[in-house]
């Protein structure tokens, strides 16, 4: 690895199960048993499945059609986003009690960097520990963890001893981690291009070490690049605190293929008024509509136009979604219908935080994880 680079103290923290956990916890009666959230009815689609459902097979993305063929007994439960957000908070409040530097990915899921860090704890791991333990004692729920020296390395270690358990690579044991991976549990490797490296020979990390630069660049594009980085243990992005939002979107399937854009009108009404509730909600307002369509055969198409100015009433968006909807004819029947606002006025400075990230870097190879 380079002279130059940053040796961190990363902690990715990733919920088991969240949606699925959080509905058994809430309903005893659901422990054990194979349970789906959401996917309910003949055309619904499974944001999330206990692992009692995964061992036959259901996964997020399925649909529920799919998944009963898989689990026979297959329990499906409504979500509750606002249930979801709550825990979410009770979570992120336990990892704000050890470093101010946590970059939340989603409501299940963070990097905590605590190379310096509130408990004057030297150990990463055992910074680690503590948190599942007090994460599953106060708020009744597992989470898995991994820790090492940069972001990609400890997210891919969380995924290593699921559920409830935790996996620490260590500075000296990097390149050896990375070798022996299967290419597929490379993050940012998805089924595409998890299915072209096999054409290619590449299996394991240290396949994938053996090839140029030049040829990763050749055969992945500006990916090459990453992927000749990350196999070396190269990573040098940064916990960043307050992501800034990209995008707030709101889409609905339907439980009838539409035909017509006459139909639409009435839902998408209903999806500009939860976007514009979202907006309100987290008080940003946005220039770039986009309007998805995904059509009876499941193929996506997306179509945008940005303002010149700001905006977050429902009525603006609303217009600006029609005039997408008319734009061109429709290919197919439809089953989805999306809106999403983008280029958000949420533009704010975080020099603060981050330059304390970067003066929590230690550069030197020897401490304790």
């Amino acid at each position: 690895m380079p002279d130059d680079l940053p040796i961190r103290k990363i902690i990715h923290v990733d919920m088991d199960a969240f949606y699925a956990s959080v509905a058994q916890m809430d309903n005893p009666e659901l422990k054990g048993k194979p349970i789906a959230v959401g996917g309910g009815g003949t055309r619904g689609v499974i944001s999330a499945a206990s692992y009692e459902a995964r061992k036959f097979g259901v996964k997020s993305a399925m649909t529920g059609r799919l998944a009963i063929k898989l689990c026979p007994d297959l329990i499906f439960v409504k979500t509750d986003f606002e249930r979801y957000k709550t825990i979410s908070k009770q979570v992120r409040a336990i990892f704000h009690d050890y470093t101010d530097l946590v970059e939340p990915l989603s409501l299940d899921e963070a990097y905590l960097d605590v190379t310096e860090n509130k408990k004057g704890n030297p150990s990463a791991t055992l910074i680690a520990e503590e948190i599942r333990n007090r994460i599953q004692n106060e708020i009744g729920l597992t989470a898995s963890a991994g820790i090492s020296i940069n972001k990609f390395i400890a997210k891919v270690a969380s995924d290593y001893n699921k559920p409830n358990g935790q996996k620490t690579v260590n500075p000296e044991d990097v390149v050896q981690f990375l070798e022996a991976l299967d290419i597929r549990k490379f993050y940012g490797v998805g089924k595409v291009t998890a299915e072209k490296m096999y054409q290619l020979g590449i299996f394991t990390g240290k396949d994938l070490k053996s090839k140029s630069l030049d040829y990763l660049e050749l055969n992945f594009g500006k990916s090459g690049k990453f992927y000749f980085d990350v196999v070396r243990g190269i990573h040098r992005s940064e916990v960043k605190p307050n992501r800034i939002r990209k995008s707030l979107a709101a889409e609905r399937t339907f439980s009838e293929n539409l035909s017509s854009e006459i139909f639409m009108l009435e839902k998408l009404e209903h999806i500009a008024d939860e976007v514009a509730r979202r907006l309100q909600q987290s008080k940003v307002a946005g220039k770039t509509v986009t309007l998805k369509i995904k059509y009876s055969d499941f193929t996506l198409q997306t179509r945008s136009k940005t303002s010149e100015y700001f905006m977050s009433d429902k009525s603006m968006i609303l217009e600006i979604a029609k005039q997408l909807l008319y734009q061109e004819k429709l290919k197919n029947s439809v089953r989805l219908l999306g809106i999403s606002l983008s280029n958000l006025n949420t533009e704010k400075s975080t020099e603060n935080i981050e330059q304390r990230a970067k003066e929590s870097v230690s550069v030197q190879l020897k401490f304790e994880f």
